[in-house]
């Protein structure tokens, strides 16, 4: 069950540990008015999160420790546990507006569309490891995951939750995609899904509104532009070096979800443009050494699944810093390991510790 011998990447540890202390500075930096606003307490988001990143941390080093292999036969438990948590968030969740994403535990709460994204890429990378020369067939290979994927998808839209799911879809497709799926079929599948898209995209008033506003935000800077405008605000205010930590202006109300969704907006502010790439520095770092821990895994399992975390968190990332940065529509997904909330950050450290366990038995 253990691993013996081997060391973990320690490249790939050090900036993850970096990311998480970073993010904990940030989180009270940006949440210390809404903190004593909210709680009397300008320490209340923040001691929150340090103790969701201790439990973490301890799950990161006790997964290190633990065979990466002993999650092959979990993978279809876990998958209807997910499947489950999903369908209960949609009874008794709580969330924002009309919006179910989060079961309250013990004054935390679990997001399990994070969980399902781990969940799916551990089990597509055992399917595809099972399968193997089946893999690159339709109906034996491909087709069992895109339906299970779907159904995840929909149980996700109906919170509804657009970002995590498409997240979750494109971590899937990564992993579908090194597994040797045929890449036709896979091109043949995202043509088709393109309708789809677009309806979705289109279904919801608010979803067309911040596509317009991703458009052309200064069309209505009160309303539907009020968040990106917010953001380049900060991020430009913040120049080379920054404010100064603690000093941003944009945390007093000004930008919505400044600890969560859109703290990369503040840390810029804050840290400067420096900080900023000091950042996306960091998480290339992670994507790289995730690859190369994926490419020298001892098995095709632990290269899916080394694979499917990385473009996991990389993806999550990348869309977070285009959202913020108005490149990209805005939806809710989370800076990994930056933002304020628990269930990314468990998950993600969760993916990075089997990630370092599968280093300690690559190949060298």
């Amino acid at each position: 069950m253990f691993t013996k011998g081997g060391k973990p990447d320690l490249v790939l540890f050090l900036a993850v540990i970096t990311l998480v202390s970073l993010g904990l500075i940030m989180v009270f930096s940006a949440s210390s008015v809404m903190g004593l606003a909210d709680a009397g307490n300008p320490y209340y988001y923040v001691q929150r999160q340090t103790i969701l990143a201790v439990v973490g941390l301890v799950l990161l080093f006790i997964l290190m420790k633990v065979d990466y292999h002993v999650f092959k036969p979990l993978a279809l438990p876990g998958l209807v546990v997910s499947f489950a948590l999903l369908i209960l968030v949609l009874f008794i969740g709580t969330g924002a507006g009309s919006a179910s994403r989060w079961i309250r535990i013990m004054g935390f709460n679990l997001q399990p569309s994070e969980l399902a994204k781990l969940v799916m890429v551990n089990f597509t990378a055992v399917y595809l490891a099972n399968k193997r020369d089946k893999a690159r067939k339709f109906f034996s290979g491909l087709l069992p995951i895109l339906v299970i994927t779907a159904l995840q998808f929909v149980l996700i839209m109906l919170e509804p939750d657009f970002g995590t799911g498409v997240a979750l879809v494109f971590s899937v497709l990564v992993v579908l995609f090194a597994g040797g799926v045929h890449l036709g079929q896979l091109v043949g599948v995202g043509l088709l899904s393109v309708p789809v898209l677009a309806y979705l995209l289109t279904m919801k008033e608010y979803r067309v509104k911040r596509l317009f506003a991703f458009l052309d935000p200064w069309a209505d800077p009160t309303d539907t532009g009020w968040n990106v405008i917010q953001s380049l605000l900060a991020i430009g205010s913040g120049g080379l070096f920054g404010l100064g930590l603690g000093r941003s202006r944009q945390k007093f109300s000004y930008l919505p979800e400044h600890h969560t969704d859109f703290i990369f907006a503040i840390l810029c502010e804050e840290l400067g443009f420096l900080g900023g790439v000091s950042v996306i520095a960091l998480f290339f770092v992670l994507a790289w050494r995730g690859l190369r821990i994926a490419m020298k895994a001892p098995d095709l399992y632990g290269t899916l699944l080394a694979i499917g975390i990385t473009s996991m968190i990389a993806f999550q990332a990348l869309i977070n810093i285009g959202v913020v940065t108005g490149s990209l529509p805005v939806t809710g997904i989370p800076l990994p390991f930056i933002s304020h909330g628990g269930s990314s950050l468990l998950v993600s450290l969760a993916g990075i510790g089997v990630l370092l366990n599968i280093s300690r038995q690559c190949q060298d």
